[in-house]
């Protein structure tokens, strides 16, 4: 597959963190950080119609410079292999590739490094870990909104969650999903391709969106319905400095707050409903 590659010159490391975030949501599918730029790179045919400029402008972020480049033709997820390494979190569990040796943790999720969302590595899905190592999912019905890899949803079975249902709206995340569930031997998880839940007949206990702030915002109200009474959402992606308008979205519809954690700037937050 082509891609291109956008360089957006920022040395500012929580700018990097937010273009990151904002991204992810316009098919970009794998970032690379240096100390004066961050490099995004996305399918040739979806760069075609995107507007990074305009993206730019609605994110406040039209100061930044960047350039456009088309590279030759590889295999990307050989060249992504070659860059991940396992992580271990709270000392409970690790996250690695197949071809790592184990890090001896309770629990152990291996992911196949492809382009997908969720490693790990990211400040958003540590601390989504760390709030979901607190709680207790016994046969809980879980939603992970915004999946990436599965790493959150292969968590939640190995907390012994009853059934687990996985949403991305990126094909590429939904198949590498689906991959990473068969490689962690899960029976409890449905992959889904997609991002409308209005549909869903089920209620959960568990929600977790590992997403940005718009996202989250856009949908806090639905999840909210879709959560059983006393019911958990656990939402990341956000900055610090964003935690006022994610705050008052949750005061209005009526979720509480039970637990923040920072990591490195980034927020993730556990809410219930009453």
């Amino acid at each position: 597959m082509k891609y291109a590659v956008y360089e957006f010159f920022t040395k500012d490391e929580t700018e990097r963190d937010w273009l990151v975030a904002i991204l992810g949501n316009y098919h970009f599918e794998g970032f690379e950080e240096t100390s004066e730029s961050l490099k995004a790179y996305v399918p040739a045919e979806k760069a075609r119609t995107l507007h990074v400029k305009e993206v730019l402008f609605d994110n406040d972020f039209s100061h930044i410079r960047f350039t456009e480049t088309l590279l030759e033709e590889k295999n990307w997820n050989e060249e992504w292999e070659k860059n991940f390494e396992p992580v271990a979190i709270a000392e409970r569990v690790s996250i690695r590739a197949p071809f790592h040796a184990p890090l001896n943790t309770k629990y152990e999720i291996v992911i196949e490094p492809k382009m997908s969302f969720g490693t790990g590595h990211h400040a958003t899905t540590a601390s989504v870990v760390e709030l979901m190592l607190k709680q207790d999912f016994k046969h809980k019905q879980v939603l992970d909104f915004g999946s990436g890899t599965g790493v959150l949803a292969i968590l939640a079975e190995k907390l012994n969650a009853a059934k687990i249902v996985a949403i991305d709206n990126e094909v590429w995340a939904y198949n590498n999903c689906l991959e990473n569930t068969a490689n962690n031997n899960c029976v409890n998880i449905t992959c889904l391709y997609g991002d409308d839940t209005h549909s869903f007949a089920q209620k959960f206990d568990v929600i977790l969106a590992n997403i940005n702030r718009h996202v989250i915002l856009q949908n806090m109200a639905k999840w909210k319905e879709l959560l059983n009474d006393k019911g958990l959402l656990i939402v990341s992606g956000i900055l610090q400095s964003d935690e006022q308008p994610v705050m008052s979205e949750a005061n209005r519809i009526g979720l509480v707050k039970n637990e923040l954690v920072i990591n490195n700037g980034w927020l993730a937050i556990a809410f219930h409903r009453p």
